[in-house]
């Protein structure tokens, strides 16, 4: 083993703290395809994490540890993270894992998360917390008054691997390969410890399986995974005709270019509203949640403005998807749904929120009754507001029923609720369907008939 000066150990506590944020982010971002990220899936990441790191700490003090073997510790400990981040945060084994959890009936994506978490997010952590312990000690041979510079560069590790890891990496070189370099960057600190022959071999064989598992070229080719960033998972997938953009998991987009179909939904509303609006004028149609660029596909005479979070999705829908160029009456806007109606001062004459991709996956907040008062401002005397939701038909749970409390709370009058497919109204674990919320901007002064008055005739 080599005898570790003071630089490499500081800059092996920064790498640790490093590496350990940065697998974190990438696990919360792969499991999103699968569980969402909403704030009860990330705190049984974060508390599980945390949680094994802090008993890391704890056993790193303990004096059955010989100050002699520590460097050997540490070397083994990398080799294990390096190996580790593999299975934690590689997409085709997460996607085997999620596919067990259904062949065993669970799928409740908090249990999901918590198992998850235990078997592959327990034994990284912890090994985490005791490499830092571990190497403080080994530091303090040097200086005993130096608590703080450790705190500090654990800590400095830490931001730059999340800054590096969200705003860099994920979005530029892709989650795939960010899984990659954590991998090696653990390979570094295994090879810093120790350059023996067999460790040698040993870094060698993980980094090239983590190359090979997550390489653009093996999951296109498995899963048809086209971009993997920090927003989304993209993939597209063909069933004869019809092709189905996928996002995160889930079903987006649908498009078959023979028979000029679309989603069911989509056709709904095409053949409803956007190809029966009158010709007299253009019409400003505004689309929360681009999907495939599908709603108005044919339609090369009104104004489109397509909003999503997703910076590629234009470019992956004309190349892979549509397979040809968006009109020019179609523009595309990257920002977030909120952010963008709090700041345009724009009203649209038919508006399509379509960013709720299940029930289980809602973008939180955008079921509040704020967010509905934003959108209600955004609409133009007598357009149309169009809600694609994932709901029970029946109103058999209870977020079905909240949020059409919600819903109903901003928009009381002029509105309708569409079922797209069908359903048996007394069966109540039928499950969720698209369900389209519609309000139509249009006077209402809230008079009702009573016994007393009910001037019908003068109404009609």
């Amino acid at each position: 083993m080599l005898k570790l000066n003071r630089t490499v150990l500081v800059f092996l506590i920064f790498l640790n703290g490093y590496v350990s944020l940065s697998l974190e982010l990438a696990v919360l971002r792969q499991l999103s395809f699968y569980v969402g990220s909403s704030a009860v899936i990330t705190s049984i990441i974060m508390a599980i994490f945390l949680g094994f790191m802090s008993f890391g700490y704890f056993i790193g003090e303990s004096q059955k540890i010989d100050n002699k073997k520590i460097t050997k510790i540490l070397n083994i400990n990398f080799l294990i993270i390096a190996g580790l981040s593999i299975f934690a945060a590689s997409f085709p084994l997460i996607t085997k894992y999620f596919t067990w959890m259904h062949k065993v009936a669970i799928t409740s994506g908090a249990i999901q998360t918590f198992i998850y978490s235990l078997i592959f997010l327990s034994t990284g952590p912890f090994l985490f917390g005791l490499n830092t312990t571990l190497m403080s000690r080994l530091l303090h041979q040097y200086n005993k008054n130096c608590t703080g510079n450790i705190m500090a560069w654990d800590t400095i590790g830490s931001v730059f691997g999340s800054i590096a890891t969200t705003l860099f990496l994920m979005p530029f070189l892709g989650v795939n390969y960010t899984v990659v370099l954590i991998t090696l960057l653990s390979v570094v600190g295994a090879l810093l410890l120790s350059r023996r022959w067999w460790v040698w071999i040993v870094c060698t064989a993980i980094v090239a399986m983590s190359l090979f598992i997550n390489s653009n070229t093996y999951q296109k080719g498995k899963f048809g995974i086209i971009v993997n960033n920090a927003n989304s998972t993209i993939s597209i997938e063909n069933m004869g005709d019809t092709k189905i953009l996928s996002m995160n998991g889930l079903a987006m987009s649908m498009y078959n270019e023979q028979e000029g179909t679309t989603a069911n939904y989509v056709d709904f509303l095409n053949n409803i509203f956007i190809y029966n609006m009158p010709q007299n004028k253009k019409f400003k149609i505004l689309v929360l949640g681009a999907g495939g660029f599908t709603l108005g596909l044919n339609d090369t005479r009104n104004e489109y403005t397509f909003v999503d979070i997703e910076r590629t999705l234009k470019d992956v829908s004309e190349k892979h998807f549509l397979g040809k160029k968006l009109s020019a009456n179609k523009k595309f806007i990257v920002d977030d749904a909120s952010q963008f109606l709090k700041n345009t001062k724009e009203q649209y004459d038919f508006i399509l929120l379509d960013v709720y991709s299940n029930s289980y996956q809602v973008p939180e907040s955008l079921i509040t009754v704020e967010f509905m008062h934003r959108l209600k401002a955004r609409i133009a005397p007598n357009g149309v507001l169009a809600l694609n939701m994932i709901v029970s038909p029946e109103f058999a749970d209870k977020y079905s029923r909240v949020f059409d409390n919600t819903f109903h709370h901003v928009f009381p009058h002029n509105t309708s609720r569409h079922m797209i497919y069908d359903f048996n109204p007394w069966n109540h674990i039928y499950g969720s369907s698209n369900v389209i919320y519609l309000y139509y901007n249009i006077e209402n002064d809230g008079r009702v008939y009573t016994i007393n008055k009910t001037p019908v005739i003068y109404d009609r």
